[in-house]
Parts: C-alpha cells; sequence; structure tokens
C-alpha cells in the first residue's frame, strides 16, 4: 500500500483582520488500504483529505505520498491519487458515458479507437456498459457517481481519495457506490457521514474543530464521534 504522510500539515485562510485556522497542524501516517475520515460539517476532515493531492495547499509543514512532496510536485502525485466529489457534476463534463471516460484516457493512450475501446471496458467493470452511448443527463444519481468513479478509475491511481461520495444518494445506490470502494485493490481515504459504510475501514480518523480527535480502530472510532456529538 502507499504511504500517505502528514508533517506538522495544517491550513489558515486569510480572513478580514487575520487568518482563520482550517487544520491545525497534524501529524498522521496513513498506510492501511482503507481509512474514513469522520467528523462534523466544517470540522476540517474535507481539509485533510484534499491535502493528499493538493486541492488544499500547506500552510505549514507538508503532505508526501510515498515521499514524494505534494506542494513540489503535485503533477506527479495527481497521476498516483484519484480524487471523487461528493456532487459528480464537478466531474461530468462530456456528453455521453463514453466520452467521459475517454477524456479521462486522452493522455494515457493517444489512439482514438484503443480509447474508445479502453473506455468501454472501464464502464461495464463498473456497471455501465449498457450506458456507454447514453447522455450523462440521463442517468441517476447513483449511475453518474459511479460514472464519476469510473472516470477517476480509469488511469488506474494507486490512492483514492473519496469526499462524501455517497450523501447525495439514496440507500441502494449507497450500497451499490460502498461495494465498488470496498471491491478496490487501491488504497482507499474515504470522508463519510455514513457511519455503517466507515465501520468497514481498517482505520478511522475522527476530526473535531480542526484536529484530530481520535485515530483508531473503526467501531472505537464510531464511539468516540457519536460521544462527543451527544456531549
Amino acid at each position: 500500500m502507499p504511504t500517505i504522510s502528514f508533517e506538522a500539515a495544517g491550513v489558515t485562510v486569510p480572513v478580514p483582520g487575520g487568518t482563520r485556522v482550517v487544520l491545525e497542524p497534524t501529524t498522521l501516517e496513513l498506510t492501511e488500504q482503507r481509512v474514513g475520515v469522520i467528523g462534523a460539517n466544517g470540522s476540517g476532515k474535507s481539509t485533510l483529505a484534499r491535502l493528499v493531492n493538493g486541492l488544499v495547499e500547506a500552510t505549514t509543514g507538508r503532505v508526501l505520498v510515498d515521499g514524494v512532496d505534494v506542494a513540489r510536485h503535485g503533477a506527479a502525485v495527481r497521476r498516483r491519487v484519484g480524487f471523487a466529489f461528493t456532487d459528480p457534476a464537478a466531474q461530468l463534463v462530456m456528453p455521453t458515458c463514453v466520452e467521459d471516460v475517454e477524456l479521462s484516457l486522452r493522455r494515457s493512450e493517444k489512439d482514438p479507437k484503443r480509447r474508445n475501446e479502453l473506455a468501454r471496458g472501464v464502464l461495464e467493470r463498473n456497471g455501465l456498459g449498457e450506458h456507454a452511448d447514453s447522455s450523462v443527463h440521463t442517468l441517476s444519481g447513483g449511475q453518474k457517481q459511479l460514472l464519476a468513479l469510473a472516470g477517476v478509475l480509469a488511469v488506474d491511481p494507486a490512492v483514492l481519495v473519496a469526499d462524501e461520495p455517497t450523501t447525495l444518494l439514496d440507500l441502494a445506490n449507497t450500497r451499490r457506490v460502498g461495494d465498488l470502494l470496498f471491491g478496490l485493490d487501491q488504497q482507499l481515504v474515504l470522508v463519510t457521514h455514513d457511519l455503517d459504510l466507515v465501520r468497514r475501514c481498517d482505520r478511522v480518523v475522527v476530526v473535531e474543530d480542526g484536529r484530530v480527535r481520535f485515530d483508531g480502530a473503526p467501531d472505537a472510532a464510531v464511539a468516540d464521534y457519536l460521544a462527543s456529538v451527544a456531549s
């Protein structure tokens, strides 16, 4: 598995009259295949996840993926780290499903015919083969999320960061997307409010007020989070 290292990585943002701390300097080393991140809205959990591929830059410290500094070598890291957003609309930009996956493959496969074949294979593996030529706009919410994930996975990243990928989905589609995520060979960093889903992880980090409140086994982490919410 890849190693994701946060070395006193913190994030502040400018505000009128000074700065606001979004994430306190954090030191973590993530080596497990499936790492969950939970916390209340605004706790800093998405900021922590976005540091992994440079969507957010650390103000203090640094973040490394297999020893490669995200800030200094962002392009190289992003070739290894895929990112899936909460709303798939942020990622789906082409008219049809196959074209959207082809867009992900444009750098790795220059031949249009071969690229189309590869894209159709990716869709088939992700349960969307029969929708290859369908308009993206005709898909259900769950299918759109599956398509967004397919586009990310098409380039075979070593790490997938998924930021609340089931928040907008119903129960059936939450299960479909969850089963896809937990069936991957890639290292998964999963930000979620779904406590049933996070219990399937190998390790869970609880973030509260910009700090890591708890870091450990899933059941213990969920219990800690629920206790913090109740207090």
